[in-house]
C-alpha cells in the first residue's frame, strides 16, 4: 500500500476470487454503501484498489475493506457492512474500553459497536441504576435487555421486570380491543422482540412460565419493591417527573435499573415536563447514577436512520432559533397604541 495524497492504493493478497466476490457484494453493493457512507470513491480491479476521497475517510474506507475481508469467506449481509461503518472501525475507542464487558447470549458473544455503546455496557455493569439517552437505532433497549438476559442467567438477579408508560404516539389507546393490558402489550412490543432474539421463543415462554421474566406497565408499578431483579424502563421520555420518581424509588436490595429514552420524541402533552428531562437535571451529579448519551454516529439500523436523525436536529434548533427571534419581530409589527381622545 502507498499513500499518494488523497489516494490510496492496496492489494489483497494472496488473491481470492471467491472471497473478493464476497467482500464487494453483489454488483458491488457493498462498495457502493461504503462510499455513500463515507463519501469517498472506490475503484478496483480484481484483488487491486484505488481509494479517493479525503485522507482521514479514505484510511477509514480501507480499515473497514480490510475487516470485512477477514470475514469474507462466506456471503456478508448488507446490515454487517452498515455496523461496521458505523461502530469499531468508525469511532474512535472510548477510555477503557478493553474492559467493557462482553455479554454471551444464544448468537454469540455481544459487544458494543461504537464507543458510547462500550461506555453504556460499563455503565450497567458497575452502576445500579443506568440511564441510557439517544435518538432510536442506537442500541439503548436492545443491550439494556441482553444485560438483563445476561444476569438472569448468570443468577446475579432472580427475575427481569420491563415496563413502559402508555403513552400514545398520536393515536388513542381506547380504539385497541381488550382490557388495560392487552391494550397495552402493542407498546411493550420491543421489549418482546429483543427478548425473543436474544433468548429464543421457546425459552423465553418458560421463563414468563416461570415468573422470571415480567411485563409490567408503568402504572401498575406504584406501591411494589423489586428485590434482586434487573428492571428496564423503556420510553422513558414520555414518563412524567412523578411517574418517573415513583420508579425510581422501587428499587430494592440486588437490583440494578436501566431508564432508556429519546428525549427528541416525546409524546407528552406540550405542557407536561418529561420526567427523562427531569431525571437527567436532578440527578446527574448522584452517586451511584450514571449517565450514557448517543447521538447519530451510534445508530446501527439502515444507514438513513443517522441521515434522518441528523436531518430533524438541524431543523429543530433552526426552528428553535426562529422561535426564540419571533416575540420581538412580532412586537415590531406592533402598530402604535391610538391615542386617548380628549373628553368632550
Amino acid at each position: 500500500m502507498r499513500i499518494i495524497g488523497l489516494i490510496l492504493r492496496h492489494t489483497f493478497t494472496p488473491p481470492d476470487n471467491l472471497r473478493m466476490a464476497h467482500l464487494c457484494g453483489p454488483l458491488d453493493a457493498h462498495l457502493r454503501q461504503i462510499e455513500a457512507a463515507l463519501q469517498v470513491k472506490l475503484v478496483h480491479r480484481f484483488e487491486q484498489f484505488r481509494i479517493e476521497g479525503p485522507k482521514a475517510r479514505a484510511q477509514q474506507a480501507l480499515e473497514v475493506l480490510q475487516a470485512l475481508y477477514e470475514q469474507a469467506r462466506a456471503p456478508i449481509p448488507a446490515e454487517k457492512v452498515q455496523l461496521m461503518l458505523s461502530g469499531d472501525t468508525a469511532l474512535p475507542a472510548a477510555p477503557g474500553a478493553d474492559e467493557a464487558p462482553a455479554l454471551q447470549t444464544r448468537r454469540g458473544e455481544l459487544r458494543g459497536r461504537s464507543a458510547n455503546q462500550r461506555r453504556y455496557l460499563t455503565h450497567m455493569a458497575t452502576h445500579d441504576i443506568t440511564f441510557g439517552i439517544g435518538p432510536a437505532g442506537t442500541g439503548k433497549t436492545y443491550l439494556a435487555v441482553a444485560c438483563a438476559v445476561d444476569a438472569l442467567e448468570r443468577s446475579a438477579v432472580q427475575r427481569i421486570v420491563l415496563t413502559r408508560p402508555a403513552v400514545e404516539a398520536g393515536e388513542r389507546l381506547g380504539f385497541l380491543p381488550g382490557d388495560l393490558a392487552q391494550k397495552v402489550d402493542p407498546y411493550l412490543r420491543p421489549l418482546y422482540d429483543a427478548l425473543y432474539d436474544l433468548m429464543g421463543l421457546e425459552q423465553v415462554h418458560r421463563a414468563f412460565e416461570r415468573q422470571q421474566i415480567e411485563i409490567a406497565p408503568l402504572a401498575f408499578m406504584r406501591g411494589r419493591t423489586l428485590n434482586h431483579a434487573f428492571v428496564i424502563l423503556d420510553e422513558a421520555q414520555n414518563t412524567t417527573p412523578e411517574q418517573m420518581k415513583m420508579f425510581l424509588t422501587r428499587i430494592g436490595f440486588g437490583s440494578k435499573a436501566v431508564i432508556t429514552g429519546d428525549v427528541s420524541q416525546i409524546d407528552l402533552p406540550r405542557t407536561q415536563l418529561s420526567g427523562l428531562i427531569d431525571a437527567e437535571r436532578v440527578l446527574k451529579r448522584t452517586q451511584g447514577i450514571a449517565f450514557s448519551r448517543f447521538s447519530s454516529a451510534d445508530v446501527v439500523r439502515h444507514p438513513l436512520v443517522a441521515r434522518i436523525v441528523d436531518a430533524y436536529d438541524s431543523a429543530g434548533l433552526a426552528h428553535a432559533s426562529d422561535h426564540s427571534a419571533a416575540p420581538a419581530s412580532r412586537r415590531s409589527r406592533r402598530p402604535p397604541p391610538l391615542a386617548a381622545e380628549p373628553a368632550p
